[in-house]
């Protein structure tokens, strides 16, 4: 009979010595044996008639060695489930000597596994923490900002015939030349398009009164700074300005009229909300705002929340077995260096803390997701996609869709893991004392590309 011995090696880091008997593993191997002679397709032999002794010389080996491997992996786990070992991932084996497997010397055999044990932890009392809640202030500035973008957005494309302003777009052809002007042979030639204000301030008065197939010369360097460098260097597909020379040549001007505020541009903004005059068009903007940012608020708190959290609870990790596990298991089991382990612990590490916190609160707080929250999930995906407002579920391929979602497991996985983290940091606000602190819309970006900096 089989058994099982376990003993510490670290804390939370164990080795399993799994032995198992000859009665253990032989039955199964010769049944195994025999069911293989019935099927067994060999030239010279009818179906089923190859003698037992020829499938052993040719399979027994590795026949062999299946059947211990099952019988010790089986060994292993139903004693997991005896004990209720909580452990990490999957048993590894230790200096597994598949070498002593000897289907002419049936024997007993051990076999020695290493475990990583799920650590016991407290998280924190989020009733004892403070979070700051930032509240943006929409201003009146915001509010023009917002209607001159959706005037422009919704406005209407004239084609003068020059250049007269900064807000002219031009349709333009890029031709790579020399430092000269001569033209490259295979050199780049892309079209593009763009608008004056693009330039940098000492190229755009060069553009005033330029007409349709007028060519300029220009310098990336100089033409263009900042984000609107980054925009043509990647609209052009290349890394770097330095040094590249280009010939634009105008295939068209074009200039936006802004549309005018009236009940109809109203309506189309906000159909059947009764908008009819500007004060009130300017109202319903603020309040989409007020939203936005909100939203954008909420987003903040939670992963203040998070690292709350994260930064908050301390767990023991078995160190060694987990850096072992991601060195020959890992994601697609690829083996990696002890450089790259390295490299890989911390994050790793954080999210399996992240994941054993999730487990301990869902727990605690009895938060569950139901098959028909993720049902509804589904529903409101297809929502977006169709840009839709609401949908019957009583029609045949709405259900389809949401049938077929649901028997995709990736899918509902997916689903799941984002109810059950939404759910989790709803739970979460309630339960920490948040300090509402009015802020402006820069000081809130400031804040938030100060952070991303941090943890980068």
């Amino acid at each position: 009979m089989a058994t099982v011995t376990q003993q510490d090696v670290a804390p939370l880091h164990k080795h399993l010595n799994v032995t198992i008997n000859k009665e253990d593993y032989l039955p199964t191997f010769e049944k195994s044996l025999k069911e293989y002679s019935k099927k067994a397709n060999i030239p010279g032999f009818r179906k089923g008639m190859v003698p037992a002794g020829l499938i052993k010389k040719m399979y027994g080996n590795s026949l062999f060695v299946d059947e211990v491997l099952k019988t010790v992996d089986k060994e292993v786990f139903q004693y997991l489930e005896t004990e209720k070992l909580d452990i990490f991932a999957q048993p590894l084996p230790v200096d597994m000597n598949l070498g002593q497997l000897d289907v002419n010397n049936p024997n007993n055999y051990t076999f020695t596994f290493e475990v990583g044990m799920k650590p016991g932890f407290q998280a924190p009392d989020l009733s004892k923490e403070k979070v700051k809640r930032y509240k943006v202030q929409v201003t009146d500035d915001m509010v023009n900002e917002e209607v001159e973008r959706l005037r422009t957005r919704y406005g209407n494309m004239t084609e003068p015939e020059t250049v007269n302003n900064d807000e002219n777009v031009l349709n333009v052809t890029f031709i790579e030349t020399d430092a000269n002007g001569n033209e490259l042979e295979g050199g780049l030639r892309k079209d593009n398009s763009l608008l004056v204000k693009y330039f940098t301030e000492s190229i755009r008065p060069t553009l005033i009164g330029k007409k349709k197939d007028d060519t300029f010369q220009i310098s990336l360097d100089e033409a263009f700074d900042g984000q609107e460098k980054e925009w043509v260097l990647n609209d052009l597909g290349i890394d770097s300005a330095t040094g590249r020379n280009f010939k634009l040549h105008i295939t068209k001007i074009g200039l936006i009229e802004p549309r005018e505020l009236n009940e109809e541009f109203f309506a189309q903004l906000f159909p059947n909300q009764e908008v009819k005059t500007v004060e009130e068009f300017r109202n319903k903007i603020k309040e989409e705002l007020e939203r936005q940012w909100e939203a954008e608020s909420k987003n903040q708190l939670q992963h203040n929340l998070y690292h709350v959290l994260l930064d908050h609870t301390h767990i023991d990790f078995p160190a060694e077995f987990l850096k072992r596990w991601l060195k020959t298991q890992g994601e697609n089991k690829q083996a990696k260096t002890d450089e790259e382990v390295e490299h890989e612990f911390p994050q790793f590490v954080n999210q399996l803390k992240w994941s054993l916190i999730t487990e301990k609160l869902m727990e605690q707080s009895n938060i569950k997701v139901e098959p028909d929250e993720i049902r509804q999930f589904a529903k409101q995906q297809l929502l977006g996609y169709m840009g839709m407002q609401a949908l019957d579920e009583e029609q045949q391929w709405v259900r389809d869709y949401i049938d077929r979602m649901m028997k995709d497991r990736k899918y509902v996985e997916d689903a799941y893991n984002r109810l059950q983290t939404q759910k989790l940091f709803d739970w979460a606000e309630t339960q920490v004392q948040t300090e509402e602190t009015p802020v402006s819309k820069e000081e809130f970006l400031h804040m938030n590309a100060e952070h991303q900096h941090h943890h980068h």
